[in-house]
């Protein structure tokens, strides 16, 4: 969704106030004289109320307080920059507040949390927010946000390919042809700038799979979808499966389907590598017989999301430490059934959009809450009902490959015991592991101890 339409210039104001109370004071005034029937006070206490509950502190020195509203516009958008720095608890020592983004979002909005996520996503990438904080005067700061908002701000130069890149190109499309694919798949995180889209024919789908969406604004219309996954390794492919799998549960291709993929070692600037995946060959034994990978009450977007957070858990860790989790997701009313709580659980009480897995400011929680013994139990739509529930599903049948432990036999046990999907990040390997219906498939490989 394109935001630039939600700002105007007169919602943009360099900040008077050190204090976040104040600065939320100062951008509420702008909003509220141009749309008196939008309640200050209740706006003002939502925005306090919310801080209080979670941060909505970004990192690099932003901000993103948000609120629902009654009003008949779908969103407004106000801005504040401190030249000073605003001292702010939720944010990091020693790391002020030089950006505040307030968002009030309309009660019937039904995508608030994709917006959220879509200015999280702008929000995290450095060079914009240095342009922003950098700006000369207020005019030039809306200028860069708009364009910024509206998806063409300013991106590294793409690098023109090489001739060892077009022959890989030319050759890839003249092998999906001949394979009968009508899915490329083009693995970007190859390149460190961007790289020159080429032009593909009709006739085949391609699809850019990438850890960064900006690379797919470089050249709108040059793909027919974008997968966001993050790499696990810098080995060639290795988002495939995970993107496969995305693309799957999208509904981009079917279980018959063969795709082409074209990559190279990430940050390498080269494509050396073509593949053709059988898709039905691939994802067979996690299908046992059935054409439902995704249980009916799981969105795809949540799925993507669980997925995702796992990845960046395996990749990071938490606070340097490797750790393990687990996640189950779909089917939660049958799955309660099967669980206990080991805690209580951190999530009761809070507003189901606030404790949403689609949410931006989930993630720290998410990360935080991993350390804790037992499962994560997500509903299909991204709500997450529990955290540190122990899995009581019994699995007597099915023999684990040797050195998987206890997350990995109870993932296996709930797949079966509900119409769910459960994922695993190995605290011993980082290995990220799916099951469905006691089935497991890697999303990612076991990395290399030293």
């Amino acid at each position: 969704m394109r935001l630039d339409k939600f700002i105007t210039r007169g919602r943009v104001v360099d900040l008077a106030n050190n204090e976040m109370e104040g600065a939320l004071e100062e951008l509420l005034n702008l909003t509220v004289d141009r749309f008196p029937d939008l309640d200050r006070d209740m706006l003002l206490k939502g925005l306090l109320r919310r801080e209080n509950t979670m941060t909505t502190y970004l990192g690099l020195g932003v901000a993103l307080p948000h609120v629902r509203a009654k009003m008949s516009r779908r969103y407004v958008l106000a801005v504040g920059r401190s030249h000073h720095g605003i001292q702010y608890d939720g944010a990091k020592e020693n790391e002020p507040v030089r950006l505040v983004i307030m968002l009030i979002a309309g009660e019937k909005t039904r995508d608030y949390l994709q917006v959220l996520a879509s200015l999280a996503r702008l929000l995290k990438e450095q060079d914009f927010i240095d342009s922003l904080v950098r700006a000369p005067d207020l005019d030039t700061l809306y200028a860069r946000l708009f364009s910024g908002l509206g998806g063409i701000a300013a991106k590294p130069v793409p690098i023109a390919p090489s001739k060892v890149n077009r022959v890989m190109l030319h050759e890839a499309e003249k092998i999906a042809r001949g394979t009968g694919c009508r899915t490329v798949m083009i693995f970007g995180d190859a390149f460190t700038g961007g790289f020159e889209a080429p032009k593909w024919t009709p006739l085949i789908k391609t699809v850019l799979v990438t850890r960064n969406l900006s690379e797919a604004e470089d050249h709108p219309g040059r793909y027919s979808d974008t997968i966001q996954v993050r790499s696990f390794s810098n080995q060639r492919l290795a988002q495939l499966r995970s993107a496969v799998l995305v693309a799957l549960t999208r509904g981009l291709i079917k279980f018959t389907d063969h795709v082409c993929c074209v990559g190279g070692i990430a940050g390498s600037n080269q494509f050396d590598t073509v593949v053709v995946v059988d898709v039905e060959k691939e994802f067979k034994t996690l299908l046992t017989g059935h054409a439902d990978l995704l249980p009916e009450d799981v969105k795809p977007e949540v799925l993507e999301r669980v997925i995702s957070v796992a990845t960046e858990l395996a990749v990071e860790g938490r606070e340097g430490r490797p750790v393990g989790c687990l996640f189950v997701l779909g089917d939660s009313a049958k799955v309660e059934r099967t669980t206990k709580p080991l805690v209580l659980n951190p999530f009761y009480g809070y507003k189901e959009e606030e404790r949403n897995i689609l949410n931006p400011f989930m993630d720290e929680t998410i990360k935080e809450f991993s350390s804790i013994d037992g499962a994560f139990i997500i509903r299909g739509d991204g709500v997450v009902e529990a955290a540190g529930a122990l899995i009581q599903a019994a699995d007597r049948n099915h023999a684990l490959p040797g050195g998987l432990g206890s997350r990995h036999a109870a993932a296996s046990a709930i797949s079966l015991a509900a119409d769910c999907i459960a994922i695993v990040v190995s605290s011993s390997t980082g290995q990220v592991t799916l099951f469905r219906r006691g089935v497991m498939m890697p999303l990612s490989e076991k990395k290399v101890m030293d």
